[in-house]
């Protein structure tokens, strides 16, 4: 191959310092800037899902959106779902794949409510006749400078929001799950390298990936696969919206590349987790971390 085709992972995105402002969380794509590149343009698909459907969660923006892009670009129709008051950016989700020539609509809700998680399963398989993916995304991080400050329910908000709907949604799915499908987990470098000031966001990583080798336990009698990847820093609204200004100015400079991840850039590889090129893959967490901890 010809060094004109090849891409220098140094200068794929953006690189800090970063003018980015604060902003409120759980943030705004509309806001980024940067903007975040979630494969709107220049991914090249080549019908790895054709025919499925996907429900991904937190996939109103960041990762999630990403991921949504290019299962739909691979064929996938897809489910997108986040808080209601992020209607705006899942619409935004929904348009730009149908601009790709995808399928796709909008579910909001709260998925830290287990009735919420069952009729978001429902409304999956009664619009698109199945589930065959199940992307567990979403997520909810907040940092705190002095341990003494940091608010007794945060670890119920974190758990219930980032932990405790994979196993909803995943025992909601199993019945439509058949032979050949897929459970995929967003989990983190902070599983294994946390920062302290995100104490219960590092600890959630830590049991979403101890729960996908579990779940990959439990559902491989059904034929189900279950994997997890685990990003390093990644350019997301959560970024902005949820740490220390002087922090995200320089976010990712830390890196083996010197930036963070794109979404796009995580997205490629929830889609070979998705594939059928995964097919004898189960039970595992990839990282995707820059050149940092091996996860």
């Amino acid at each position: 191959m010809s060094a004109t085709h090849l891409k220098d992972p140094r200068e794929r995105g953006p690189k800090p310092p970063f003018p980015q402002q604060p902003t409120s969380p759980p943030g705004k794509e509309k806001v980024m800037n940067p903007p975040a590149d979630h494969g709107e343009t220049g991914y090249r698909a080549s019908g790895k899902l054709e025919g499925r459907v996907a429900l991904i969660t937190g996939s109103d923006s960041g990762i999630g959106r990403a991921v949504a892009l290019l299962y739909a670009q691979e064929g996938a129709k897809v489910v997108i779902n986040g808080l209601p008051d992020d209607a705006e950016d899942a619409a935004k989700a929904v348009e730009a794949i149908k601009k790709l020539g995808g399928k796709a609509i909008a579910v909001n809700g709260d998925v830290s409510d287990p009735a919420f998680c069952r009729s978001l399963v429902e409304k999956t398989v009664s619009e698109f006749g199945s589930l065959d993916i199940l992307v567990n995304n979403a997520a909810y991080q907040r940092s705190y400078e002095k341990f003494e400050e940091i608010p007794l329910d945060e670890i119920q908000t974190t758990f219930k929001t980032n932990v405790f709907p994979i196993f909803y949604l995943t025992q909601a799915a199993a019945a439509h799950l058949r032979p050949g499908a897929c459970v995929i987990n967003t989990s983190s470098i902070q599983a294994l390298s946390p920062t302290p000031n995100l104490i219960f966001y590092a600890a959630t990583k830590s049991a979403i990936s101890s729960m996908t080798k579990s779940l990959a336990g439990l559902l491989a009698d059904k034929g189900v696969r279950v994997n997890a990847v685990a990003p390093g820093p990644v350019w997301t609204p959560l970024i902005p919206s949820t740490l220390d200004p002087d922090f995200v100015q320089q976010f990712g400079s830390h890196t083996a590349f010197k930036r963070p991840a794109q979404p796009v850039e995580q997205a490629t590889l929830f889609v070979f987790l998705a594939s059928d090129d995964a097919s004898y893959v189960t039970g595992e967490v990839f990282g995707a971390t820059g050149g940092q901890t091996p996860i």
